[in-house]
């Protein structure tokens, strides 16, 4: 669900919803400072689950722009949960939209999103905290459409964090598995690094890589800027905007309202 936005081809014609998307880009980018935080709103995860019996609902767009298309999600809901202690179950339900630049507009289910998150070392003064993700996506958006990818992928990776006072780093790497007869499976690679300015904002950035071996296909290293907004324990705003260093992106954006619920 990542993004990226071609600014000539995108206002090459009067389209309304081009520009209703411009100005929405425009008022996000002028009403929030830029800043991260953990997982949300980057590519690069971390190892932290959700505290036991603690809820996360996320209510979340993300979307991105190539040379052939404006696609995303709009919006999608994120749920996390604290199952066990150091054990969270996580899912993603999208309104997937795609809009190819020699086609037509289609919007309506994407892809179903499911994972275990699990920690299994904790974080000493000297030792950083690592766990593992594990993810599936569910190929219930329509591959005709442009809505989903059309096969069940998995994504297994590994993650690792280590915090200093205000700062907090994290990345690792995970291996995608694409479930087809004629699978183009890559590895992700990413990095991290953020700093609380003070109990209200974060702030942050990180660097990410996308690896296949295929000769037809291209790498992809991109970066990425964020926030994060703590009005208070529960309520949480994010967002954050990145660009292809390689690759064919010029732009991808996520913004996002969390609530975090405790017993």
């Amino acid at each position: 669900m990542i993004t990226v936005l071609n600014l000539p081809r995108f206002f090459s014609g009067k389209d309304r919803f081009k520009q209703w998307y411009f100005i929405s880009v425009q008022l996000v980018c002028f009403f929030l400072p830029i800043s991260t935080m953990a997982g949300p709103p980057f590519h690069t995860d971390d190892p932290e689950p959700v505290d036991y019996h603690h809820w996360e609902f996320y209510l979340a767009s993300q979307i991105a722009s190539s040379n052939d298309a404006l696609s995303g999600t709009a919006p999608h809901v994120e749920i996390n949960y604290g199952l066990f202690h150091e054990m969270q179950i996580h899912m993603i339900i999208p309104l997937s939209f795609s809009y190819p630049h020699s086609g037509s507009f289609a919007y309506g289910p994407g892809d179903i999103e499911l994972g275990l998150k699990y920690r299994f070392v904790k974080e000493t003064s000297s030792i950083p905290q690592i766990g593992l993700f594990p993810l599936i996506e569910i190929p219930t958006g329509s591959d005709a459409k442009l809505l989903g990818e059309g096969h069940a992928q998995i994504f297994i990776p590994l993650w690792i964090q280590k915090s200093w006072g205000s700062w907090t780093t994290y990345g690792g790497a995970g291996y995608l598995v694409n479930i087809t007869p004629n699978p183009a499976n890559s590895w992700f690679v990413g990095w991290e690094t953020q700093h609380d300015l003070s109990e209200l904002i974060t702030i942050g950035a990180e660097v990410f890589s996308t690896l296949i071996p295929s000769e037809s296909l291209e790498n992809e290293l991109a970066f990425n800027i964020g926030t994060i907004i703590n009005f208070s324990d529960k309520h949480h705003l994010l967002f954050s905007i990145g660009k292809d260093i390689v690759g064919h992106s010029d732009l991808f954006l996520y913004a996002a309202y969390q609530l975090t619920i405790g017993p």
